[in-house]
């Protein structure tokens, strides 16, 4: 067994059993489904969201493994990918519990218990009229700079996050204030995967989909140029890098094609 307990979490379940007293908490249920429950609730007046991972058993692992998906089985991801992150500077989720219990995958009980980041909104939403009404270049260029930064960070330290969209970028309110710090919170750590080095595939597949999903947001063939050259920062030119951007390339335009039913905007640049 596994257990991380904050100091206020502790605090607030006392001598109870930790399992129990996630099963307790009542609250908007984001999800439940695949063995998997999400919620945001209140914990002694505070915000909190939990997942709660109850085992999906050996029938639906093994349907993930025939379509060649990696299932998954518990919270613990996520908390080693949220403290690894944090460890690196780049602003994520803050675990406040964490338990695991169980050896059989098919069975596993887990859960994770992080603060709510209330005053933000999703990149996704803040960019989503770019295209209309374009920010200013410097803000424009600093979150670029940005999310280009925590790419080659996490991708450097041997993370590949597997949801990577901007929807799973929180931008907090109050670094808006004068646009010259803006500060983005990586979440949904579920699926991310840690090891030595991340394989190109995944990292292939982590940049095409936060260039897929920000190809709405006006991007221009300038604003790709500049994420590239900070995401590779450190690396020297090589066929290999244009092996990669082409493969992210593919895939993103493919991604486009899927989910809009038309050519991407950005698709001409790459031709």
């Amino acid at each position: 067994m596994e257990l991380y307990i904050r100091g206020d979490i502790e605090q607030a379940w006392g001598d109870s059993d930790p399992f129990q007293e996630v099963e307790k908490l009542r609250g908007e249920v984001y999800r439940n489904k695949e063995g998997r429950t999400t919620l945001q609730t209140q914990i002694n007046g505070k915000s909190f969201f939990v997942k709660v991972h109850r085992g999906i058993g050996w029938k639906e692992i093994f349907k993930n493994l025939v379509q060649f998906r990696l299932p998954i089985v518990g919270a613990s991801n996520e908390f080693a990918a949220a403290e690894k992150l944090a460890s690196l500077g780049v602003d994520t989720l803050t675990t406040a519990a964490f338990g695991k219990k169980g050896c059989n995958p098919a069975t596993q009980l887990s859960f994770i218990v992080t603060d709510d980041l209330s005053n933000t909104i999703s990149l996704e939403d803040y960019c989503a009229n770019w295209k209309n009404k374009p920010p200013g270049f410097v803000h424009k260029k600093l979150l670029i700079e940005l999310l280009a930064h925590v790419s080659h960070v996490m991708h450097g330290a041997g993370i590949n996050h597997r949801d990577y969209y901007i929807c799973h970028f929180l931008l907090e309110k109050e670094s808006l204030v004068d646009l010259s710090a803006p500060k983005c919170y990586l979440i949904d750590l579920h699926r991310a995967q840690l090891r030595n080095k991340t394989p190109q595939r995944w990292a292939v597949k982590d940049i095409a989909g936060l260039y897929f999903s920000a190809m709405d947001a006006g991007l221009t063939k300038r604003d790709c140029l500049r994420f590239m050259r900070i995401y590779q920062a450190g690396l020297s030119p090589s066929v290999k890098q244009k092996e990669f951007w082409l493969a992210v390339n593919q895939k993103a335009m493919a991604l486009y094609q899927k989910d809009h039913g038309r050519p991407s905007p950005c698709e001409k640049w790459w031709q």
